[in-house]
C-alpha cells in the first residue's frame, strides 16, 4: 500500500515544523485553505513525556512502534525503560531529535515499507497522527497490517466530537499561507474513530488531563484479554535495549 505522495512530501518540506522542534516551541498550525487554524503544541511534544503521556505508555504492550513520532518523547520514555520501540516520521528534523534524545527512528511514512510488518505488539497514533492520510479507513487497515494478530492500537482522539477531512498546510504565523504543497489531514473524535474501526475489537477509552484515547485490538483467534488497561502491579523492565534486540524482534530490522 502507498500513500499518496503529496502528504509526506508537503509535511517534510514545511519549513516552519522544523524550525520550531529546532527551536522548541512555536507558534505552529495546521491552516485550512479557507484560513481555520489548528495549534500544534510544539512544547509538549518537544518536553519529556508527562504524567498522560506516561499512562499511555503503562497500556502498551511488546514492541511498539510510534507512528508519526515527532521530536520522540514517547520514544525516548519507551526506551528508558528498556523496551523496544521504533519511531517513525516524515521529517527529518523530527527523526533527528528523536534520536539525539536517545530513541530509534526513521524517516518514513506509515504507507511505506516498514520493519517488523504484521509483527508489532503496539502500534501508537499519539497527539492526532490518526489523522495522517486524511482517510482513516486506509490509516486503520495499514495498522491492521503492521499488527501481530490480536495487536494493539493506541490512538489520541480530539477533545471534541468531530469527523472533519481537510487539505492543510503547516504555518508558523497566523498570518502566513504556509509552505510546500497542502495535504491531507483528518480529525477524528472517539465516536467517529469507532465507526471508522470495522474489524477491530474495542479495548477501551479513556480521558486525561482533557485529552481523550481510543485502545482497539486486531482480530485474533487466540483465545486473550482484549483490555487495555495498565498492569496492576510495577511491571518487571527486561534490560534488553532496544538497539540490542533479538533477531525475532521487529526494531532490529532495519
Amino acid at each position: 500500500m502507498s500513500a499518496p505522495p503529496v502528504t509526506a512530501v508537503a509535511w517534510a518540506a514545511a519549513d516552519p515544523y522544523a524550525a520550531a522542534l529546532r527551536a522548541g516551541r512555536g507558534p505552529l498550525f495546521l491552516r485550512r485553505a479557507d484560513g481555520w487554524l489548528l495549534p500544534l503544541e510544539v512544547e509538549r511534544w518537544c518536553a519529556r513525556a508527562d504524567a498522560v503521556d506516561r499512562g499511555v505508555l503503562d497500556r502498551c504492550e511488546g514492541t511498539v512502534l510510534d507512528v508519526g513520532c515527532g521530536p520522540g518523547r514517547l520514544v525516548a520514555e519507551l526506551a528508558a525503560r528498556g523496551r523496544p520501540v521504533l519511531g517513525i516520521d516524515v521529517s527529518a528534523a523530527a527523526v533527528d531529535h528523536t534520536v539525539r534524545t536517545g530513541g530509534q527512528a526513521l524517516r518514513r511514512s506509515v504507507f511505506e515499507p516498514l520493519p517488523g510488518e504484521g509483527r508489532w505488539d503496539t502500534v501508537l497514533l499519539m497527539d492526532g497522527n490518526i489523522g495522517i492520510g486524511g482517510n482513516p479507513r486506509a490509516l486503520l487497515d495499514r495498522v491492521a497490517g503492521l499488527l501481530r494478530p490480536g495487536g494493539l492500537l493506541i490512538a489520541e482522539t480530539a477533545p471534541v466530537d468531530v469527523d472533519e477531512r481537510a487539505q492543510v498546510r503547516v504555518v508558523g504565523r497566523t498570518d502566513a499561507r504556509g509552505t510546500g504543497d497542502a495535504f491531507p489531514w483528518a480529525r477524528l473524535g472517539t465516536p467517529a474513530l469507532l465507526r471508522y474501526a470495522r474489524g477491530w475489537t474495542r479495548a477501551g477509552q479513556w480521558t486525561a488531563d482533557g485529552r481523550r484515547f481510543a485502545a482497539l485490538r486486531t482480530r485474533s483467534s487466540r483465545t486473550a484479554s482484549s483490555s487495555a488497561e495498565p498492569p496492576k502491579r510495577t511491571a518487571v523492565i527486561s534490560s534488553q535495549r532496544a538497539g540490542n534486540t533479538s533477531a525475532g524482534r521487529p526494531v532490529a530490522d532495519r
